[in-house]
């Protein structure tokens, strides 16, 4: 199995450098329907970039992995028609009642299962595999010693973050504004470009990006996710679709992460040799800390805990 490279598009000329850059999958979307997205695609816009995908014979999934309350599951019907009016590869879904659309309005689009922090289990995946789900987005808490056992029994691909922000809490509620309110204190804008951070009491050095939208309030680790040095353990298990999430990276510089990971993927695919491997890894990962954003931090996430840490 070749590995696959997802990566998060935040413009159309982003996703035609995305796509020169080595994704094999973008994955956008309409923050309506999906969660945490760098950019809200709307149809004339998506259309624009399955086209250029397509023309470029690589694929497109669109993120209709909101949390829908009955007031807004009323219009996914008609976006899923028109998702596959323009002919999408694939869609993310989190709520089985999107799962029970696509069944009922016989939409033929595949989806990939991603519930968040749910999908910890070999059980779980296997269980939404049985109702037709081709892949399975697997939660960012799972550390490797799970994914050990996991990889052994799962039945369809799973799909790991291996850059990228981290979101450790979401809210329905406005927390940010609410905040805001209790003391009195305006905030103009609460959206991602702000900028925002909350800190760990008596730890100022702690920096948890935070922002609002219409999906509600969206928390991020302290560090952003790299698991460039550590991508031979995934490949060995057979974990080949990795995702990369360019939510807080800078759009221009964004592509060149792609870049590194496209090579890192095909010096594990063409077999090289461990050790000239790891130096070409250490060099790689450079090239992804010299393209990250000021004041962000990289680290390995949940990979290397013990599992009874995360527990």
């Amino acid at each position: 199995m070749r590995t696959e490279l997802v990566a998060t598009v935040a413009s159309l000329p982003q996703a035609k450098a995305l796509l020169e850059a080595g994704a094999d999958r973008l994955y956008l979307g309409e923050d309506y329907f999906g969660l945490r997205l760098p950019h809200s695609f709307d149809l004339d816009e998506l259309a624009e970039v399955v086209q250029l995908t397509h023309q470029h014979h690589k694929k497109v999934t669109v993120a209709v992995n909101a949390i829908f309350h009955n007031d807004r599951i009323k219009k996914v019907g008609n976006y899923l028609r028109a998702l596959q009016a323009m002919s999408v590869d694939e869609i993310s879904v989190g709520d089985p009642g999107v799962i029970y659309l696509l069944q009922q309005l016989q939409i033929t689009i595949p989806y990939i299962y991603d519930a968040a922090d749910l999908v910890t289990s070999s059980r779980q995946i296997n269980f939404w595999a049985k109702h037709q789900a081709t892949a399975a987005v697997l939660a960012r808490e799972v550390p490797y010693e799970e994914m050990v056992p996991l990889s052994k029994a799962i039945k369809i691909p799973v799909e790991v973050l291996v850059y990228g922000a981290t979101v450790i809490h979401q809210s329905g509620r406005p927390l940010l504004r609410n905040y805001s309110n209790f003391v009195q204190e305006h905030l103009a804008e609460t959206d991602r470009e702000r900028g925002l951070f909350i800190a760990a009491p008596h730890h100022p050095e702690t920096h948890y990006s935070i922002y609002e939208d219409v999906n509600g309030t969206h928390v991020f680790a302290n560090n952003d996710v790299d698991l460039m040095t550590v991508l031979p353990k995934l490949w060995q298990l057979g974990l080949r679709r990795w995702k990369l999430d360019g939510l807080y990276a800078d759009s221009q510089t964004f592509p060149q992460i792609v870049v590194a990971f496209d090579q890192a993927r095909q010096l594990l695919d063409q077999q090289d040799n461990s050790v000239s491997l790891e130096s070409q890894l250490q060099q790689l990962d450079v090239q992804v800390t010299h393209n990250q954003p000021n004041g962000r931090g990289l680290d390995l996430g949940f990979f290397d805990l013990d599992p009874n840490e995360v527990k």
